[in-house]
């Protein structure tokens, strides 16, 4: 077999039906939708319409709590951060941060930083600069002789609101200057 006698097996690909386009291809007139009426016609979306009764989803009550101001951490457990270690992907001397547990492939996500937790066993000296831990972990990795240093992260919507009340602030200050 050559490169150029390279194709796809009998059937395995078929064209779309083309609707609407005469008698003789089957799918002419009416394309398939049958007669007349609300489904007949274009941009009809009625799934799950029960003809004016209360649709199911709202007669189901509502359950639960999704909180909006909820923190998005990437959760980091000592043991993956040990088995990375063991495979090469981290340098064991290092300080580990958001950036570099992101490289390793172990902090997927989390826009708010990272938060380590105690999961796993720890044998490795490291140093880590995360924006959350656990007291377990903190504990786990002070003992082998690490550091643990929580950074404060300032989410994106309280730098917006900051930076909001900072412009009235300025604002204030222009207006007292005329009235003085």
């Amino acid at each position: 077999m050559k490169l150029n006698e390279l194709r796809d097996n009998d059937g395995a690909r078929k064209s779309r039906m083309r609707v609407g386009r005469g008698i003789g291809s089957g799918k002419g007139k009416t394309a398939g939708r049958g007669q007349k009426g609300q489904k007949s016609r274009e941009g009809v979306s009625i799934a799950g319409f029960e003809g004016g009764q209360m649709p199911l989803h709202m007669r189901l009550p509502k359950r639960g709590f999704n909180n909006i101001f909820a923190k998005d951490y990437a959760e980091v457990n000592l043991g993956a951060i040990q088995r990375a270690v063991d495979a090469g992907k981290i340098e064991a001397n290092a300080t580990l941060d958001h950036a570099a547990l992101q490289a390793a492939g172990l902090a997927r996500g989390g826009k708010d930083g990272v938060r380590l937790l105690a999961k796993g066993e720890m044998t490795a000296v490291l140093s880590f600069t995360v924006a959350g831990a656990s007291k377990g972990a903190i504990e786990a990795v002070e003992r082998l002789g690490g550091k643990v240093d929580v950074i404060h992260v300032v989410p994106a919507a309280e730098k917006a609101a900051a930076k909001k009340g900072v412009k009235y602030k300025e604002r204030q200050a222009h207006k007292a200057s005329f009235k003085a």
